[in-house]
């Protein structure tokens, strides 16, 4: 039995996977467009939740975008990337 999972009761329970958080940094290369249609189209955001979290990037220097486990986590980093932008992960 690996470390996720254990008995209770002779039945199976589950940890819950940790959780990451997806960071994007602020940059001087892409424009308040290019930063909330990146983030309506990779991040499934509505567009007021988009260009407040566009507003807290460039005001506050970074944003967390999402929080999910590593996997997905490391794919929305992949994602963000291929669109110019800064991203990193960190545990939550």
């Amino acid at each position: 039995m690996n470390n996720e999972t254990s008995l209770v009761n002779n039945k199976p329970t589950f940890k819950p996977l940790p959780m990451y958080k997806v960071i994007v940094h602020n940059d001087d290369v892409n424009t308040y467009n290019h930063v909330i249609g990146t983030f309506m189209e990779i991040i499934k955001m509505d567009k007021q939740t988009a260009l407040i979290k566009t507003v807290e990037v460039d005001k506050e220097g970074m944003s967390v975008v999402s929080v999910t486990h590593k996997e997905h986590a490391e794919l929305l980093q992949d994602q963000l990337k291929s669109k110019a932008l800064t991203v990193t992960i960190e545990p939550d």
